[in-house]
């Protein structure tokens, strides 16, 4: 994917994801809910809560590829340095690693 196409992609992702987190912050739940709901409103805004820490983080990602894509360092692999496989970046756009280095990134983080 060359930086022109990568960088329009990743922008609109950009958007998505900063329409999601708004709507999320928009509809959650009251933060104050009566004793009667306290149980179910705790369980909602646990989810909502852990909805926006996901996009949050998916965000920093795609940031990070949009920044990359700045630096003429995208599709390069942060942990080896070697192409990462067109087919993933059309994928995950927002890849930072191949599968190898990615699978190792993950072992090590569990």
């Amino acid at each position: 994917m060359d930086a022109a196409a990568a960088r329009s992609r990743l922008q609109a992702m950009i958007e998505d994801l900063d329409r999601s987190i708004a709507i999320l912050r928009g509809e959650g739940p009251e933060r104050d809910p009566s004793p009667a709901d306290a149980g179910s409103g705790l369980s909602d805004r646990d989810r909502v809560e852990a909805a926006l820490d996901s996009l949050r983080r998916h965000r920093a990602a795609v940031q990070a590829a949009l920044d990359r894509v700045g630096a003429g360092t995208y599709g390069r692999c942060v942990g080896c340095g070697r192409p990462v496989p067109e087919g993933r970046l059309e994928a995950r756009p927002d890849a930072a690693r191949c599968v190898p280095c990615q699978a190792k990134h993950d072992r090590r983080g569990r």
